[in-house]
C-alpha cells in the first residue's frame, strides 16, 4: 500500500466507465477496486477498508442513494457521487444523506483527481486529530482503542461519540443532558455508568480522575492540555 496514495472503490454498472476510471486512477498512483452494483459494493466494504468511494447513483437494483442510506453511518468513508447531468434533485438528496461531493457525467478525469485529492486531504487532517496521546494514555478513535501502560482497551461506538466530542472541546464541561442528546440516551444513571467505564480505561486511579473529571453540579470535562 505504501506505493499508492489511497485505496479507492469505484462503483458503477457501466463496464466502460469502471475501466476508464480505474485506468486513470492507477496511472495517478491510486489503488482501485471496482464493483458493478451497490450490492457488490456492500459485500466489498465488509472486508476492505477504503479511503474513498466513487459511487454512481443510477444503477439496476439498489441505487447509489440506497447504498449511502444503508452504509454511510457505519462506514465513515468519504463518498463522491457520479450523477446524471441536469438532475439536481439527486445531487441534493445525495449530499443531504451523507455524500461528500458529486461530479456530473460526463466529467473530466483531471477534475475527478482534484476532487479526490481535496477530500482525502481533508479526511486525513480530521483523522489525525482522532489519535491523541497524553502522559501514558493513547486514544485512537479510528481503531476504537485506548492504550494505557502497555495495555489496550476497546471502546464502543457510544464511548467513541463522547470522547470525540470532548477531545474536540478540551476543558469544556458537558452536562448529562448534553451527553444524553449526543448518544440518544436520557437516563442520567446510565450516562454516569458510561463515564465510569471510560475512566477505568483512561485513568490510573479512576476514583481520583485526573483527565475525565466531574464538574460538580454541572457535568463532565476532559482535561488533556
Amino acid at each position: 500500500m505504501d506505493k499508492f496514495k489511497a485505496h479507492i472503490l469505484v462503483v458503477d454498472d457501466d463496464d466502460g466507465i469502471r475501466s476508464l476510471v480505474k485506468k486513470y486512477l492507477n496511472e495517478n498512483d491510486y489503488l482501485v477496486t471496482t464493483a458493478d452494483s451497490a450490492e457488490d459494493a456492500m459485500e466489498k466494504v465488509k472486508v476492505i477498508e477504503f479511503d474513498l468511494i466513487i459511487l454512481d447513483i443510477m444503477m439496476p437494483g439498489k441505487s447509489g442513494l440506497d447504498f449511502i442510506n444503508e452504509k454511510k453511518k457505519e462506514l465513515e468513508t468519504p463518498i463522491i457521487l457520479l450523477t446524471a447531468k441536469g438532475n439536481p434533485d439527486e445531487r441534493i438528496e445525495g449530499l443531504e444523506i451523507g455524500a461528500d461531493d458529486y461530479l456530473p457525467k460526463p466529467f473530466e478525469p483531471k477534475e475527478l483527481i482534484l476532487r479526490i485529492k481535496n477530500i482525502i486531504s481533508k479526511t486525513r487532517k480530521i483523522n489525525s486529530k482522532r489519535v491523541i496521546e497524553f502522559e501514558t494514555v493513547k486514544i485512537d478513535l479510528n481503531k476504537l482503542l485506548i492504550s494505557k501502560n502497555n495495555k489496550e482497551f476497546k471502546i464502543n461506538k457510544t464511548e467513541k461519540l463522547i470522547l470525540e466530542k470532548m477531545i474536540n472541546n478540551p476543558g469544556k464541561t458537558f452536562s448529562r443532558e448534553d451527553i444524553g442528546k449526543l448518544i440518544d440516551l436520557d437516563k442520567e444513571r446510565s450516562i454516569d455508568v458510561i463515564i465510569t467505564r471510560l475512566r477505568k480505561k483512561i485513568e490510573s486511579d479512576p476514583k481520583k480522575p485526573k483527565f475525565l473529571q466531574t464538574n460538580r453540579g454541572a457535568g463532565y470535562v476532559l482535561w488533556i492540555e
